[in-house]
């Protein structure tokens, strides 16, 4: 029986992506798991794998097409199999427009009785600046200084022929042709303006995506922290003494791992610091996925752990390293960095005694981890050594406040200092 491939979610605020290629033509035998095709997001360009197994018999986009997370885009079922009564039913992309399109596009003052892609004199905040365009389109705007929400076009969003038509009519000197009133925008940073001896590098597609959501986090989220100081010396005798244990099995745990594994204990006593905000109610995520930030050459991505409280340690240290080996490759899986509930960003390698750390949306909290420094501490009255660790917890108060934090740090610190419980 013939079933469809679907696009799927490959991030977690990704809405659509560009579809770049199929891998397999129609014909060939696909199984469950094979890369059959390759979308772009504004994050990176990602693997699509088949979920379901048989014969390519059709595929439903193409390249160049922006595909809807949960469109289909293309049928698969047994060799000979007559598909064409599914075709009709399934959900089009949208295809781009041709390039010489560019010139055809009105000019901008011929716009103003029209709004990008919106309701008339209001701008849709649901899309970064208000507007739905792909993501070579954002990208060149972002690029050229242009405004999008002054850019003319046709269909369901703004294109890269729509862009490059705002240009030749005389948009590119950064100042925005006339446009449609719109809603009041976020407030916008200040260019840097560049001198004789400094140099403009394009900004990456990831490094665009993290100002973003960074900016909105910061600007939507009402951010507090709270710090506490642990005591590592247990957890790390623990850590010697498993990977003493799993040597000849190539298992490596490192203090991450420890801290992941803790944390996903941790939230299961603490549903709300695990939870998102969702308007008038608050959204209680039924598993706990806990999220590692890894800084990579064109920036910072969250790989994610699924199940984390109920995953081993050792399957935990198997996992993030696989995944954390992709996300420096560039060869990440699209489930590796979907639907963390909570995340750590560790920087104690890099000797960081503490930090702050902006809250991932849509999630409560995240987590921001310092080194282990030896410090003289009185211990039972008495003056000795501790290998001393801070932790700060940057939490959304419109979730939780702070003695539900300090409730959570309390019981984090219980378990590391106790580490035999991150075994039971």
């Amino acid at each position: 029986m013939a079933d469809f491939i679907v696009m799927p979610k490959l991030g977690f605020d990704m809405r659509e992506g560009e579809f770049v290629g199929w891998n397999k033509a129609i014909g060939e035998v696909v199984n469950k798991g094979d890369v059959v095709a390759e979308i772009e997001s504004d994050k990176a360009t990602l693997e699509l794998e088949a979920q379901v197994s048989g014969v390519l018999l059709a595929t439903l986009v193409e390249a160049g097409d922006i595909v809807a997370v949960g469109a289909n885009v293309a049928i698969v079922g047994e060799e000979g199999e007559d598909v064409s009564g599914l075709v009709p039913d399934a959900a089009p992309a949208e295809k781009a427009a041709p390039q010489e399109a560019a010139a055809a596009a009105p000019a901008p003052a011929a716009a103003a009785a029209r709004t990008n892609g919106t309701t008339a004199g209001t701008a849709d905040q649901e899309y970064p600046a208000g507007v739905k365009a792909t993501p070579v389109a954002r990208r060149m705007a972002s690029e050229k200084g242009v405004d999008l929400l002054s850019v003319p076009f046709a269909g369901e969003r703004i294109r890269k022929a729509d862009v490059e038509a705002f240009l030749a009519a005389g948009g590119d000197d950064g100042q925005p042709a006339a446009a449609p009133a719109l809603a009041p925008a976020a407030p916008q940073a200040i260019p840097a303006a560049a001198g004789p001896e400094d140099t403009m590098i394009p900004a990456t597609k990831l490094r665009q995506a993290i100002a973003r959501r960074m900016t909105e986090s910061k600007t939507t989220v009402p951010h507090f922290q709270v710090t506490m100081e642990i005591d590592m010396g247990a957890a790390l005798a623990l850590r010697q003494q498993l990977n003493d244990m799993l040597a000849d099995e190539g298992v490596k745990i490192s203090i991450n791992d420890i801290l992941v594994k803790a944390a996903g204990l941790t939230l299961r006593e603490f549903p709300m610091i695990n939870g998102s905000f969702a308007g008038k109610e608050i959204l209680l995520h039924n598993r706990i996925n806990v999220g590692s930030a890894v800084a990579t050459d064109k920036g910072l991505l969250t790989v994610v752990q699924k199940d984390t409280d109920k995953t081993t340690l050792g399957e935990i240290a198997r996992q993030n390293k696989a995944m954390i080996e992709r996300a420096r490759e560039g060869k990440n899986l699209p489930d590796d960095f979907t639907n963390s509930t909570f995340t750590i960003s560790n920087l104690g390698v890099y000797g960081v005694a503490e930090f702050i750390a902006i809250i991932n949306p849509p999630e409560a909290a995240i987590m921001a981890v310092g080194g282990i420094h030896e410090k003289p501490v009185f211990k039972n009255g008495e003056l000795t050594a501790a290998r001393l660790m801070k932790v700060t917890v940057s939490a959304d108060h419109r979730v939780t406040d702070g003695a539900e934090v300090a409730r959570f740090l309390v019981k984090f610190k219980e378990l590391l200092e106790n580490p035999m419980k991150l075994l039971v």
